[in-house]
């Protein structure tokens, strides 16, 4: 290869996707499409991916899943989801709190170390060369901040360019761009509990989404002290924005999206339940303790999951470690 090789970060929503539909389309080179899964978008996201994957394969696209590997779970049952890691820390996302390091985690860092073991971006670097990597940001109002303000975070190892805002494509100019290749438009790529969400991607989430979202702000509750929850605080609906509460719990009661006797019986049982669960595997050495995914698939799928055979007697050790638990325990940040 006598130019530098060329990736593409995929985020599975509408821009990144329009953004390789075009550039097949034009001939440009791409010669692989990363996609790093933090285990927790949206249902409908991983639905679109599979198609959108085969769409790259048949033309010659090659393209990769890539994961953040958690390894140092302290006290807690071993995670392997962003979801996870919140309900285990007793947290939120760090946007809610203004921060964006679960991006920088669970998206970016993922996809550096793929590339730092990729053939062709070794060449490259060992060379003094750049691998050029693809953005898909758009011509849009908010992706210009997004755009302004990568631009002082780039990375020498890499050249960067924003296909979509060379074209001065806008979203809508994206989702037409995507139909017109004969394929659906995938939702906005996030986790389904990000506080970014407007209120009809709410409205869009499953039944399983929505308890998991209902269980991680009640798990969150006892540490919050600045926000309600992971809409951080109301919108009274002033200039034209939607009216919505700072707990996007409150929003599903709100629209009855899950009934009030489920939302109150997650909120009332469910945080308890897996603070005894972290309690009983606290006390295992870490290759013996079940992961905290084992515990969700029964919080979603089983009827008595909300009484775990994990749970423990009630006893001082049992009260302290709860307590400790309920705080976040030690290093309960992302």
């Amino acid at each position: 290869m006598t130019r530098p090789p060329v990736i593409a970060a995929w985020g599975a929503g509408v821009d990144s996707t329009a953004m390789i539909i075009e550039l097949a389309e034009r001939g440009e080179p791409v010669d692989m499409v990363l996609f790093a899964d933090p285990g927790s978008e949206k249902n409908q996201t991983y639905a679109f991916i599979p198609l959108f994957r085969a769409w790259m394969d048949e033309r010659g696209i090659p393209s990769e899943i890539v994961r953040y590997q958690p390894r140092n779970f302290k006290n807690w049952p071993p995670y392997a989801t962003i979801a996870e890691n919140m309900l285990s820390n007793a947290t939120l996302p760090s946007v809610v709190f203004g921060g964006g390091s679960c991006s920088q985690k669970w998206k970016v860092a993922p996809q550096e170390a793929w590339t730092a073991g990729w053939e062709p971006a070794r060449r490259c670097w060992d060379g003094g060369g750049q691998v050029t990597k693809l953005i898909g940001y758009d011509a849009s109002a908010r992706d210009t901040q997004r755009y302004r303000h990568a631009l002082g975070c780039e990375d020498p190892r890499y050249h960067y360019r924003y296909p979509l805002r060379e074209w001065g494509w806008d979203r809508a100019r994206c989702a037409a761009r995507i139909v017109a290749a004969g394929l659906p438009v995938p939702p906005k790529s996030s986790c389904f509990f990000c506080g970014a969400m407007k209120p009809d991607e709410v409205m869009d989430l499953s039944v399983d989404e929505l308890r998991v979202i209902v269980l991680m702000e009640a798990r969150a509750r006892p540490r919050l002290r600045n926000v309600q929850g992971l809409w951080r605080k109301p919108v009274l609906g002033c200039r034209g924005a939607t009216p919505r509460p700072g707990s996007i719990t409150e929003f599903i009661r709100e629209r009855g999206l899950l009934s009030p006797s489920e939302i109150d019986r997650i909120v009332e049982i469910a945080p308890d339940e897996l603070l005894d669960f972290q309690a009983a595997q606290a006390a295992l050495p870490v290759e013996r303790r079940t992961p905290m995914g084992d515990w969700l698939y029964d919080f979603q799928h089983a009827a008595a999951a909300m009484r775990i055979t994990t749970r423990l007697p009630d006893d001082p050790e049992r009260a302290s470690a709860r307590s400790r638990l309920s705080q976040g325990g030690p290093g309960a940040t992302l």
